[in-house]
């Protein structure tokens, strides 16, 4: 049977305040989450922009976009997702390969 969404990786732009602890934990407390990564990738006056990654069982995406959007998030998209009865490591293509030159 499978579980549903099971990986999340959103890019979001947020303002500064308030601080990523204080998101990571908003997510985590939401139905079916078992953990959020928030990485910082580039910060200007105002705002940073993150990558967040979240992975439970069955995750709901409208309620974790409605809680970024709470904290004054803004999804600009959905970088990786994954579904089913296990996460699926991503394999190399020879497109990878190309971009290492």
């Amino acid at each position: 049977m499978a579980r549903g969404i099971r990986l999340l990786v959103l890019d979001v732009l947020k303002p500064h305040q308030p601080m990523v602890t204080e998101l990571a934990l908003g997510l985590s407390e939401l139905e079916g989450v078992d953990g959020v990564n928030i990485t910082l990738v580039e910060i200007d006056k105002e705002t940073e922009n993150v990558k967040i990654t979240v992975v439970g069982d069955d995750l709901d995406y409208e309620e974790i976009v409605k809680t970024i959007e709470e904290f004054g998030g803004v999804v600009h998209s959905i970088d990786m997702v994954a579904a089913g009865r296990k996460i699926v490591e991503e394999g190399e293509t020879p497109q990878d390969k190309l971009e290492e030159y």
